[in-house]
């Protein structure tokens, strides 16, 4: 049952993931469009879809990607500071899903009167190329471990975080796609238990040196 689950759980973090790339080249090409129309009916059409597919797609895509690589982390063996390419994958995550929340959203909220940017324009093609990094990351796994030497075994966690991670992050998307925005609050909630009943199933991890 945890390994189906968990399966589950890595299969909804690239769905969402890809999902999140490919939303973020769709608000590019919108956004590009939009600034280099010379028709004001052009400009208000493409900024308005991309408000649409921020609110509808992008932003709850990048909600339960970042979820989902959390609890991956926390409640797997691959730990949150125990290697290089999750550590990285981790710090990236979390300044994008704070800029889109913070920086993009609002500029597109803006854009439906001011028009699009270049600055938008830029900013999304960069958060496209920072995601499909992240995938290289993930299929290549470099840089080995943060500590040399030392190999860190994690137990894996309880069957129901990844169950509720699953369910959770389906009916997030879902609610996203109905009501027209985000809807965050299972991720968030779900995020916190983990962070604070990691160390009751964590506790049991070993150390062992790593082979020569």
């Amino acid at each position: 049952m945890v390994k189906r689950w968990r399966q589950l759980t890595v299969w909804l973090h690239i769905l969402t993931s890809v999902g999140w790339m490919a939303q973020a080249m769709t608000l590019c090409v919108l956004l590009a469009v939009g600034l280099a129309a010379d028709d004001a009916a052009v400009r208000a059409a493409a900024t308005s879809m991309a408000h649409q597919v921020d609110g509808r797609l992008l932003a709850p895509m990048a909600g339960v990607s970042a979820c989902t690589g959390i609890v991956l982390a926390a409640a797997t063996a691959w730990g949150f500071f125990l290697h290089w390419w999750v550590l990285t994958k981790f710090c990236i995550s979390m300044v994008q899903v704070y800029l889109g929340i913070f920086v993009l959203s609002p500029a597109l909220t803006d854009s439906l009167t001011a028009g699009p940017s270049l600055s938008l324009v830029v900013g999304t093609a960069l958060m496209a190329g920072a995601i499909a990094f992240q995938g290289w990351l993930s299929v290549r796994k470099p840089w080995g471990t943060v500590r040399a030497g030392r190999r860190v075994v994690a137990p894996t966690g309880p069957p129901w975080i990844f169950v509720a991670t699953v369910l959770g992050g389906l009916a997030e998307l879902t609610l996203a796609l109905v009501l027209g925005h985000p809807m965050p609050l299972p991720s968030l909630i779900l995020i916190i238990v983990v962070v604070v009943r990691r160390p009751r199933w964590s506790g049991s991890r070993r150390v062992r040196p790593a082979p020569a």
